[in-house]
């Protein structure tokens, strides 16, 4: 085997910016605002649209500074490379890029459970044979190309858009008097009011978790300087403008007090709507299910990849298959340790832990940037720069929400 690192297969940069703004939206509206709505709903009242506005703001200067770090490094495992030009430790580097693949494998593992249980109402097998089967078709896509596989993640994306889309246009035609209602959405000026809006602004934020990802298929992306900082603030721009829209169809349509109280508050909306509806909606879900753990295993199986070619893992998982074009081995690790996590850890616990493994990313990720400003005795050229005060407002936001989970 020629072991020259020119010579031997490297990744293909395929992606286009639709294509990574859909593997975005896929990997960033997830399955979360399906069951969030009303946990927000309980907290802020009819305000809940606010609170998401509201951690909007919060995430953006984290994801200004993904998209300069994006700009500057548009490598695989891009979180473990920003660390380890911030911080010069391949310690710590590898530590984030552990945490990283931790929190995207224990997310397909959880999702994989969903998924199966949502295929078990329309195929009557053992949910721990449909389980196995979901991942290792997932995964045989993962391995098969990264534009095919993306190709896939975006059609996927686009169906679980159009149940979000279904009930904003349901919605409007239910109650067509709802529009005259949106200055109903603006909260005075009551500190109780408020306290409940910045309490479900904490649960929001989590619903933006997972644009990070996009940094690490950067290395298959075209023209990663432009494109990737592009990419991430148009997604982020798209979820916040999704999720407002749907919020407010919700606390407009649905009785605040059968909404704080369903696990299934989108549901509500077609209340009246008949079977075909919870038919569609159990569809939609399976899809937006097999995408989640479509995107987990991409991002995981990159970061991999990338920990491998920066010399912190074993150098097979480099390797990359001269037909697919893909981190063939890193693809099938990656799946073995989800079917691992899915069969014989409490994924809930787990799943609960991975929102703080990711706040402490993002808090490093900031760091690092600030610390590289700092450093530089000249400015790059050509490439996307923020203002240092990015950085510093992201880590601050990032502490502030990661010491509030003790007290939420």
């Amino acid at each position: 085997m020629n072991s020259n690192p020119r010579t031997r297969p490297q990744l293909v940069r395929r992606l286009t910016l639709p294509l990574l703004i859909l593997y975005g939206l896929g990997v960033t509206v997830g399955a979360g605002i399906y069951v969030l709505v009303g946990t927000t709903a309980e907290r802020a009242g009819i305000y809940a649209p606010i609170s998401f506005i509201l951690a909007a703001i919060t995430v953006a200067f984290t994801g200004l500074a993904y998209s300069e770090l994006s700009s500057r490094y548009p490598v695989s495992a891009g979180e473990a490379a920003y660390v380890q030009k911030g911080f010069n430790s391949k310690t710590l580097s590898l530590i984030i890029g552990l945490l990283v693949i931790a929190s995207g494998t224990v997310s397909a593992s959880a999702i994989s459970i969903g998924a199966a249980a949502y295929l078990e109402n329309f195929i009557p097998i053992a949910p721990s044979i449909l389980t196995f089967i979901v991942v290792i078709s997932i995964g045989l896509v993962a391995i098969w190309g990264i534009l095919e596989s993306v190709l896939l993640a975006a059609v996927l994306t686009v169906i679980e858009l159009a149940g979000l889309g279904l009930v904003v246009i349901y919605g409007l035609y239910d109650e067509p008097t709802m529009l005259t209602r949106i200055p109903d959405l603006i909260p005075p000026f009551d500190p109780s009011v408020w306290g409940g809006i910045l309490s479900a602004c904490l649960l929001a934020f989590f619903a933006f978790i997972g644009f990070e990802d996009m940094v690490n298929v950067a290395e298959e992306v075209k023209n990663p300087k432009k494109t990737m900082p592009r990419g991430i603030l148009l997604t982020l721009l798209s979820a916040s403008v999704i999720y407002f829209l749907v919020v407010s169809v919700v606390v407009l349509t649905v009785p605040l007090d059968q909404l704080s109280q369903s696990a299934a508050p989108l549901q509500l909306v077609f209340h009246d709507s008949g079977e075909f509806i919870s038919v569609l909606f159990g569809v939609i879900a399976i899809f937006a299910t097999l995408n989640g753990i479509l995107i987990q295993i991409i991002m995981a199986s990159r970061v991999i990849y990338g920990l491998a070619t920066q010399e912190k893992l074993p150098a097979f998982l480099a390797q990359v298959n001269s037909i697919t074009h893909t981190p063939l081995k890193a693809t099938i690790l990656v799946c073995g340790i989800v079917l691992l996590l899915t069969y014989t850890l409490p994924i809930g616990k787990l799943a609960e832990a991975t929102s703080s493994i990711v706040i402490i990313v993002f808090c490093l990720v900031n760091v690092a940037l600030i610390k590289i400003k700092i450093s530089e005795k000249t400015k790059p050229v050509d490439l996307y720069q923020v203002s240092i005060l990015v950085p510093i407002l992201g880590l601050f936001t990032s502490l502030f929400l990661l010491l509030a989970q003790f007290w939420l």
